[in-house]
């Protein structure tokens, strides 16, 4: 058996996945104890070119199936991996080179866990990126103050060993975004007992341009997904659906400026217009779901 299966979905983006794949081939670990495995989630131009001119390079494999989400992509993906671990990252993603073996360590200090790394912004220059990196900055903050407890680990950088992803059913295809799906994966294996850790040394570089009308999209997506993420966590509980306190909130919003000196002003700006954008996103799936009746 091999020790990592690293799995990535990817849609419509055949740049970013070379260059994914490229990074990929350069990590510090021995390359015949892991492999890789493309999930290309419906292309209209399938990736088999991209993963052929990889395929010198390292041991990767593609499957295609019908557009369903990143959700369901993963899952495609472990059920035909092949190692103890599972690895998951995404297509608009650079692993730094120590990436899998810093997993490797991760593993062997910690035991049968699951483990995420820290993610980094590769665009500095790009306002809207940068906000949403300082958003998921505080969200790790804030879910992962207690490392070897941590709470939320995002889908782009996170691996656990296949028996625990596939006893427990693996991501919620219900999830047709990139939007909290990874939230709602963690409650559920907490809920089952298995242990998150953080690792701020397993790193990967975030390649994602936003304009404003992607930033909008990107955090109107999180609020609907939330919804659902929400709905799910009141049913795991038997209990209504609880948001965080307002305290949290306001520690978001002043967020920005108690990290840097740095545009502060657009970056709270755009703070709020996170909050405003996901906000309307989780009330209409909210009122979509009372209309449906279920």
């Amino acid at each position: 058996m091999l020790d990592f299966s690293i799995i990535i979905p990817t849609f419509q983006r055949p740049v970013q996945l070379s260059a994914c794949l490229d990074a990929l081939s350069r990590l510090d670990y021995e390359c015949s104890r892991w492999e890789v495995i493309v999930v290309d989630d419906g292309s209209e131009s399938p990736a088999e070119e991209v993963v052929r001119a990889a395929a010198s390079r390292l041991a990767v494999r593609m499957l295609r199936r019908p557009h369903a989400g990143p959700a369901a992509a993963r899952n495609a993906g472990a059920t035909e991996a092949r190692g103890r671990y599972l690895v998951f990252t995404d297509d608009d993603c650079r692993p730094s080179s120590g990436w899998l073996k810093t997993i490797a360590a991760g593993f062997a200090s910690n035991g049968n866990c699951v483990i995420g790394g820290k993610i980094v912004n590769a665009f500095d220059g790009n306002i809207y990126a940068a906000a949403s990196q300082l958003l998921l900055d505080y969200l790790y903050e804030h879910f992962n103050a207690e490392p070897e407890h941590a709470r939320m680990l995002a889908s782009c950088n996170v691996a656990m060993p296949a028996a625990i992803f596939l006893s427990i059913g693996g991501f919620d295809i219900k999830y047709p975004n990139a939007a909290a799906e990874d939230r709602e994966i963690c409650d559920r294996l907490r809920h089952h007992g298995h242990r998150l850790v953080y690792l701020q040394n397993a790193v990967v570089m975030h390649h994602h341009v936003l304009s404003l009308r992607r930033f909008w999209r990107q955090h109107y997506n999180y609020g609907t997904g939330a919804f659902r993420y929400h709905s799910a966590r009141a049913v795991l509980a038997g209990d209504r659906i609880r948001v965080e306190p307002s305290r949290y909130y306001w520690k978001l919003l002043r967020y920005p400026s108690t990290v840097t000196r740095d545009h502060t002003a657009a970056l709270t700006a755009l703070f709020f217009l996170s909050q405003i954008a996901n906000a309307i996103g989780f009330f209409r799936a909210k009122l979509a779901h009372s209309l449906r009746g279920t």
